[in-house]
């Protein structure tokens, strides 16, 4: 039996009051990787053919690039905060799921710039 009182055993373990945020920016980039995915398919598919100069040729107009990079920082948005919520429901022992998450969202930090800067490349014509 504890002498704590109901309220003094569930201070720091409840809400931080961050579930509704994370909650929204995953909904939200879900629906923003809805309409992407499709203007991404749908132009991809539009293409007479996939060789490399026809996409070269494709990315570099500026809306595309412009498209392709939103789809890119959107995707790896959404990935990190999934594997974020993964992360904090299965990772065991504070220190391990401190030093997995910023491990994670080093690598999507990684890839997406990594991402970025080829399309801006290609975009550029470089």
């Amino acid at each position: 039996m504890s002498l704590r009182s109901p309220l003094g055993r569930v201070l720091g373990h409840g809400s931080a009051r961050e579930g509704v945020h994370h909650w929204w920016h995953l909904r939200t980039s879900s629906a923003a990787l809805v309409v992407l995915g499709v203007w991404f398919a749908f132009a991809v598919l539009t293409l007479p053919d996939l060789g490399h100069k026809t996409v070269t040729t494709w990315i570099s107009r500026p809306v595309t690039a412009v498209m392709l990079l939103l789809f890119v920082t959107v995707a790896t948005w959404h990935s990190a905060l999934g594997v974020q919520v993964v992360v904090e429901d299965y990772v065991r022992g504070k220190g391990a799921r401190v030093l997995t998450l910023v491990v994670v969202r080093f690598l999507h930090v990684l890839v997406g710039v990594a991402a970025a800067f080829a399309v801006l490349r290609l975009a550029l014509g470089g």
